[in-house]
């Protein structure tokens, strides 16, 4: 799969049902000798700049449960989600 086939995928909770946010709104963080993907990066951000700013969440690669046509479905345990302070 190409980086551009991820572009506009939702990020979907698998034990919620939550959209998380898009792939195409988040930074990847990639293994600078293998390429690999090892995390996604959602961004915090606010709603229309509005109220109280969120931080960021770090996803392991390892939490996607499946790639589909137009989302990506994740399962986190409360232990692997890291909270990125800006």
């Amino acid at each position: 799969m190409r980086l551009s086939d991820l572009g506009g995928k939702e990020i979907i909770g698998l034990d919620t049902g939550e959209k998380m946010g898009v792939i195409s709104d988040s930074d990847l963080v990639i293994h600078p000798e293998s390429g690999q993907i090892q995390s996604i990066i959602l961004p915090g951000g606010s709603f229309f700049g509005l109220g109280k700013k969120r931080e960021d969440i770090v996803i392991p690669w390892s939490s996607i449960v499946k790639i589909g046509p137009d989302m990506v479905i994740i399962q986190l345990n409360q232990q692997e989600i890291q909270v990125s302070q800006k």
